[in-house]
């Protein structure tokens, strides 16, 4: 890997990368009504040149059947023979697919369960990854007013433990709604999941990138909630294949019912010329 950061180049022409654009990308498994308004909300608030891919793994259901009737996106379909795990391992893998078809400039993953509201928002979000910049993205975002999230962090004792013993997980930027510079990407020949460092989708790209000295943009989870809800842990809560805590899942099945009541989401669900 170059060591070199100054030896970034994003407008090389021989990877005929189309300038000043952004492949956003997702990943499919079986959560038709997730996806359909994340891709809707895309459609609404996205005015930005942009194209949008679509990989599903082997979901076999009506989300599949959606999907099939869009003109608008590159749908990438993965039969369950292909797929031998689950979990970050089969989204990992499936973005790994998604960004050898990529032609842009920059690659945005954006999870199913992550729904837009502010219009124009890419524009912004692109401004955040300046041309020194090889990513931007943020690590968990959280619903909550920030109050309560400022109260929890300055009176959560297990989590002072933690960092008093240096247990605490490491910050990095989460595949959530993440910015990168393709051709840095496939420069690097990284990879959004490796096997053998049993990391999570998108944490060995963020670790590579910062021991190779490349410009990072660690974006406030606050600045981040300002363009994307997103509804952590609802692909597993929905599938019951997946286990999760109780507490996990009530705690997503609370925000699945604050989102899907809320006046944006609702004038999204019912507008199917979003679909065309």
């Amino acid at each position: 890997m170059d060591l070199n950061a100054n030896k970034l180049s994003v407008s090389n022409p021989e990877n005929n990368l189309i300038p000043g654009k952004v492949t956003i990308c997702l990943v499919n498994y079986k959560t038709d009504e997730l996806t359909r308004l994340c891709l809707r909300s895309i459609r609404k608030y996205t005015h930005y040149p942009h194209d949008v891919i679509v990989v599903d793994n082997g979901s076999g259901d009506a989300s599949l059947d959606y999907l099939r009737t869009l003109d608008w996106i590159t749908l990438i379909e993965r039969t369950p023979e292909e797929m031998t795990g689950t979990g970050s391992w089969a989204q990992g893998t499936a973005l790994d697919i998604a960004i050898k078809t990529c032609k842009t400039e920059f690659f945005l993953v954006l999870h199913s369960d992550t729904i837009i509201h502010k219009d124009g928002w890419l524009k912004d979000f692109v401004k955040l990854c300046p041309a020194d910049t090889v990513c931007a993205g943020t690590g968990k975002i959280d619903l909550r007013p920030r109050w309560q999230i400022l109260l929890k962090k300055y009176t959560d004792f297990k989590d002072w433990i933690r960092r008093y013993k240096g247990t605490d997980k490491p910050f990095y930027i989460r595949a959530i709604c993440a910015l990168y510079r393709t051709e840095i990407l496939r420069k690097e020949k990284l990879k959004f999941y490796y096997d053998e460092d049993y990391n999570t989708c998108g944490q060995s790209i963020y670790i590579k990138l910062k021991a190779a000295n490349y410009k990072l943009n660690a974006v406030s989870p606050w600045v981040m909630s300002k363009f994307i809800y997103h509804l952590a842990h609802a692909t597993m809560v929905l599938n019951p294949e997946f286990s999760v805590r109780k507490r996990t899942e009530k705690k997503c099945r609370e925000q699945l019912e604050n989102i899907f009541s809320s006046p944006i989401v609702k004038e999204i669900q019912n507008d199917c010329s979003l679909d065309k």
